[in-house]
């Protein structure tokens, strides 16, 4: 099932108009384009990569897997699709994955509306035709009545400013932009900056390959057991057959998007023996069903601390050295309250005689020399740095545009205190600009093709409505914007999420406002809210037509 090569030549010419631009060729805009395409619309999508995948095809980085199980990780819209693909694994590789998104730009000939290696520079919203020009960095313009922001949570890699790092002599790589050849750490010292999850990915690997390995931690993350392994026909037949009813119960009744057993009771109603047998069997069941034993591990500290205690026991268990395992044991957050890490062998690797952690908390790196990275006033000789720094997320790779709306305003300064959208799906005083997964919507906290499916169905809903009315435009009110922002904040600030300096509140990122991005109301409840808002003619939007429809039917 190999991909076919993308295009060099485009069946449209370069600045024909479109009915729908869309920025991104991942999951979601992949999707949108069949969508569309089965609306009668004309498409022009627009990838800064050489190919589709979006994250997968930047993220290649040793060890880089999804954290949700490959048979729910998939699009669910094509009965056909998800009954023939055999994923391999339980957590697919990067390189499958990518596969599998270039068999479905294949298996729906996608590629001919796609225009590769190119990035989109600006778009312009002209209040008199009602239309959008986009203009992409072959300096070409095209002017489309809807675009569509497929740009994906975590498609920006945040690159760190430390002194002295443009004079590094050795490699320096990024797990968000990796090469595509294949790198070769053997015999190299390495440093690897950042504990993340790509990190927690990289690291088991990148050790069997290096002399020696420093890791500089500056946050210690909690990370379970993914018990990964080949999936076999009698697993995969166990989903096939009941795909129906875990889609459905994904979609509609789990907060997450994801498929698992439901708690029905919170960590302190048990005895101590009872939550440990209890944390044990997810333990070693594995994945991110972890923080489902109990309905109360986002909400009260004292339940959460029962579960982080565990895993801090866990490390202290699996980590020979003392003051290596205090280390890696977190205690500046509540556990899930960061995106749970998914491992294998992370903690066993700080065993290994060729393995080093550097904490760099108490003792921040100072500069990088040409050949080691100095920190608490000693050097680390280094012939590689692996850069696992993470993402300016959510907002990062819509910031890089220059979006104007009414009357000239830029995205970046109405977003400059805080990203606000209505269901993060629109953002007032923008018409006609839908974003898929955006700020404001279960986005990152949630199996992310779950989301990029409701979100793509209910964007093409509204505009094959917007078609049957005869309206030109869809803005959200700024009311309901308020409304959806203060709701949002709301019901983060009932849970635990708020109290970590996580990249779901932009801490990651110098001098971005702190503000909770992500609705952690849930999928199911999430869903209901946009399928009623619809039903009610699309409450909290307004629709119209343009000046020079207005002139004409005057005329």
């Amino acid at each position: 099932m190999a991909a076919a090569q993308p295009q060099s030549v485009q069946t449209r010419s370069a600045n024909a108009p479109a009915d729908v631009v869309v920025v991104g060729a991942g999951f979601s805009g992949l999707y949108l384009l069949h969508k569309l395409r089965g609306l009668g619309l004309s498409v022009k999508v627009f990838e800064q990569g050489g190919d589709v995948g979006g994250t997968w095809y930047w993220n290649r980085y040793p060890g880089a897997r999804c954290d949700v199980e490959s048979m729910q990780y998939s699009f669910s819209f094509d009965e056909e699709l998800q009954q023939t693909w055999d994923w391999s694994e339980r957590y697919a590789p990067q390189p499958e994955i990518l596969r599998y998104a270039g068999h479905v730009a294949e298996r729906y000939d996608l590629r001919r509306d796609i225009t590769f290696n190119t990035r989109v520079e600006s778009a312009v919203f002209d209040e008199r035709k009602n239309s959008w020009t986009v203009t992409t960095s072959d300096g070409v313009s095209t002017n489309a009545q809807h675009v569509v922001l497929a740009t994906g949570c975590l498609s920006n890699a945040r690159s760190p400013d430390f002194k002295g790092l443009k004079d590094f002599k050795g490699k320096v790589y990024h797990t968000g932009s990796w090469p595509h050849e294949e790198v070769d750490f053997t015999g190299l010292r390495v440093g690897v900056i950042g504990t993340g999850s790509s990190a927690i990915q990289s690291i088991p690997l990148i050790a069997d390959q290096a002399d020696q390995l420093y890791v500089f931690q500056r946050t210690a993350n909690f990370s379970v057991p993914a018990r990964n392994a080949k999936l076999t026909d009698a697993e995969r037949k166990g989903f096939r057959d009941n795909y129906a009813e875990i889609r459905r119960v994904a979609r509609e009744e789990m907060k997450n998007g994801i498929f698992q057993p439901v708690p029905d009771s919170g960590a302190l109603d048990d005895s101590e023996a009872i939550r440990s047998e209890k944390y044990e069997a997810r333990w070693t069941s594995g994945g991110l069903t972890f923080m489902g034993v109990y309905n109360n591990l986002g909400l009260d500290l004292a339940a959460n601390d029962t579960a982080a205690g565990f895993i801090r026991d866990k490390i202290a268990d699996i980590v020979k050295d003392p003051e290596t395992a205090r280390l890696l044991q977190p205690n500046s957050h509540p556990v899930g309250t960061k995106r749970i890490c998914v491992d294998t062998d992370y903690y066993t690797t700080f065993n290994r005689p060729n393995v080093k952690l550097v904490d760099i908390k108490t003792h921040p790196i100072e500069e990088v020399l040409p050949h080691a990275v100095r920190t608490g006033g000693k050097d680390y000789e280094v012939d590689a740095l692996v850069l696992a720094t993470g993402f300016d997320a959510m907002t990062g790779s819509v910031a890089k545009i220059e979006i104007r709306g009414r009357n000239g305003q830029t995205l970046n300064d109405k977003w400059a205190e805080g990203p606000r959208t209505y269901l993060g799906l629109m953002s007032a005083g923008f018409p006609n600009l839908f974003i898929i997964t955006g700020p404001g919507s279960p986005s990152v906290l949630s199996n992310m093709l779950v989301s990029i499916e409701q979100h793509v169905d209910w964007i093409t809903d509204c505009v094959s409505a917007m078609r049957k009315r005869g309206v030109e435009t869809i803005e959200a009110t700024r009311a309901a914007e308020d409304k959806w922002v203060d709701h949002v904040n709301e019901v983060a600030a009932a849970t635990l999420y708020p109290q970590a300096n996580s990249w779901y509140m932009g801490a990651n990122i110098p001098g971005k406002p702190r503000i909770f991005m992500p609705y952690i109301g849930g999928v199911g409840v999430y869903r209901k809210i946009c399928d009623e808002v619809a039903a009610k003619g699309y409450e909290g939007f307004e629709m119209g037509v343009g000046e020079e429809q207005r002139e004409k039917a005057s005329a």
